[in-house]
């Protein structure tokens, strides 16, 4: 039974070794980008547009509507990268119905290399909203004595996120793996459904978080900004 990806090696010559995590990530990369250039090379604003076109703005509407009401700010700053987040989580989990294909998502190397990217993502949100100076002084608020918890919290956070998508993902293959040796006619395909279910809703809840972690980040200095007309406004009063 193969648990993680990591351990399935496709091509190897000397100390150069291919994995099945290395080679389906760029399957899942090159199926996006090609997809994304035969819907955009001819976009239209009229009524008749293609099907993927119609797919694409439905998936961009329905991503940047999410992140509207999670930062309650404008989305375009964060719709990139967190769509990109929930694309390619997305499709790597969807293609497991292909038989062969082994999700990259079920790789702790590749979970952990996306949750490196939400914990580089935050600060630098953070720090494009409020400034080098003031986004780090929330480390040491209300007293420095909090520093290292804060930063405990950070790594904490970053490392719950790719452990929890690595083992939604692994533990479903493994119990389509299990069901398959055992029945191998019904219950495995109710199990490829559930698991097509588990996920999106994975991809979902991790691009959630993402756009929550970074939201938290950006929201401290719209309070900030928020506090000060009416600090002053009682300083008038007074």
């Amino acid at each position: 039974m193969t648990i993680t990806p990591d351990s399935i090696t496709l091509w190897e010559m000397g100390s150069l070794k291919l994995n099945a995590t290395i080679v389906f990530t760029w399957v899942v990369m090159v199926l996006m980008v090609l997809f994304s250039w035969l819907v955009t090379r001819r976009l239209t604003s009229g009524t008749d547009i293609s099907r993927g076109q119609n797919l694409l703005e439905v998936l961009v509407n329905g991503i940047r509507s999410q992140i509207r009401e999670i930062s309650q700010h404008d989305p375009r700053p964060y719709l990139p990268f967190v769509g990109s987040l929930f694309l390619f989580i997305a499709v790597s989990n969807i293609l497991t119905i292909v038989p062969g294909y082994h999700p990259p998502t079920g790789s702790l190397s590749t979970t952990a290399a996306l949750a490196l990217c939400v914990f580089v993502a935050v600060p630098a949100h953070g720090i494009a909203e409020q400034g080098v100076a003031r986004y780090f002084v929330h480390y040491v608020r209300p007293t420095p004595l909090m520093l290292p918890f804060h930063l405990i919290g950070e790594l904490t956070r970053t490392l719950a996120l790719a452990v929890r998508l690595f083992g939604n993902i692994m533990s479903g293959s493994m119990i389509v793996a299990i069901l398959v040796a055992l029945t191998p006619l019904f219950f495995p395909i109710v199990m490829h459904a559930l698991g097509l279910l588990v996920g999106l809703v994975q991809a979902y809840i991790f691009a959630v978080l993402a756009m929550v972690y970074i939201a938290s980040a950006a929201r401290r200095r719209r309070e900030r900004l928020d506090q000060e007309p009416e600090q002053d406004q009682s300083r008038g009063e007074s």
